[in-house]
């Protein structure tokens, strides 16, 4: 998914250690909101396999994948990608995972449990 054309002089006259923070806060609502995402897609299985048997109309009440937590990821993907901009620029030495790393390695850990 392509992030939010966020710009990094918003982040210009932070120092590095509020990057960092930054930095957490975003890791930390990402990982809240693939949560969220994993249990409305739990439940959108769930939908389709009763609307499938039972009731057709049901399937009508399917969000997808484009609702306002995607806009929401898109706009923290580019917020995220904007401190990495300015932690280069000041030499912050911080270690910027990709967002979607952390994704793949949250579901990763979550799928073995």
């Amino acid at each position: 998914m392509r992030a939010a054309d966020i710009s990094p002089l918003q982040y210009r006259n932070l120092d590095c250690e509020q990057i960092a923070s930054e930095q957490a806060r975003i890791s930390r609502k990402v990982n809240s909101l693939y949560e969220s995402l994993k249990t409305k897609a739990d439940n959108d299985t769930w939908q389709m396999g009763v609307g499938l048997v039972l009731l057709w109309p049901v399937l009508f009440a399917l969000e997808g994948g484009d609702g306002p937590e995607a806009g929401e990821y898109k706009q923290l993907k580019g917020e995220y990608e904007a401190l990495e901009q300015v932690s280069l620029q000041k030499k912050c030495g911080l270690t910027f995972e990709p967002l979607d790393k952390q994704i793949k390695d949250k579901h990763k850990e979550s799928s073995a449990q």
